[in-house]
């Protein structure tokens, strides 16, 4: 496919996108939301199907995606070198979640993105989130450490969403407490993992698992593993 050709699609996707959402608080992300989105954008239903074979499946998956493209977008823009590290994560999450224009449709895509015959696809999407957030921060892992990075963030992500979800406080606040407390469980945690690995009485026990860790590589290139969104070089 030509450059042109991914382009020509994207753009169908996005008014597909656009369409749907105004049908979404009442259908979900369904085939009849999709239907409604051809025929509100003026795109033939083949062509759409062409674009996103799954229909309303597809559009949440694309309406993931445009969250995590505005996320970069704003992590790009913003300062955050004077943040501590934790807090830089922190603030990530926050505008993932910010980059939201419409809570019901996340509401509506992550029920549909539970159901068993689309849990995968769920699942590689919050990688997905995830491992865009380390790499935007400067990620340099190459052993074991990238994936229980990317696991530790899907843990606080998931949670964070579910919570704000439910949250009605003014401005989140109640969220941002809610993810500033997960951050700090998994810091405590990398601490107390920092802590055995100085500790001398643990350190002929930790050779072999710490050899074991260095061999795990990071994927690369490879679309059918987590973290994989794009190749990496």
């Amino acid at each position: 496919m030509t450059e042109d050709q991914d382009h020509a699609q994207d753009d169908i996707r996005e008014k597909l996108l656009d369409a749907a959402l105004l049908h979404v608080p009442f259908d979900g992300w369904s085939e009849v939301t999709f239907r409604a989105a051809c025929q509100d954008a003026d795109v033939p239903e083949v062509l759409a199907h062409a674009v996103c074979p799954r229909g309303g499946v597809d559009l949440a998956l694309a309406y993931h995606a445009r969250g995590d493209s505005r996320m970069l977008e704003r992590l790009q823009a913003e300062d955050l070198s004077g943040m501590r590290f934790r807090d830089k994560v922190a603030a990530a999450v926050r505008f993932r979640l910010e980059a939201v224009d419409d809570k019901e449709a996340v509401r509506r895509g992550t029920t549909l993105l539970t159901l068993p015959q689309y849990a995968g696809d769920g699942v590689k999407a919050i990688w997905g989130t995830c491992d865009l957030i380390w790499e935007a921060l400067g990620d340099g892992s190459d052993d074991l450490n990238w994936y229980t990075k990317r696991a530790s963030l899907a843990g606080v992500y998931s949670a964070t969403v579910l919570y704000w979800l439910g949250d009605d406080s003014l401005d989140h606040q109640a969220t941002w407490d809610f993810l500033d407390r997960r951050i700090d469980n998994v810091m405590d945690f990398e601490k107390l993992k920092a802590g055995l690995q100085k500790n001398p009485l643990l350190k002929p026990f930790l050779v072999g698992p710490n050899w074991l860790a260095e061999q795990i590589k990071p994927p690369k290139g490879r679309d059918d593993l987590p973290g994989s969104l794009k190749p990496r070089r």
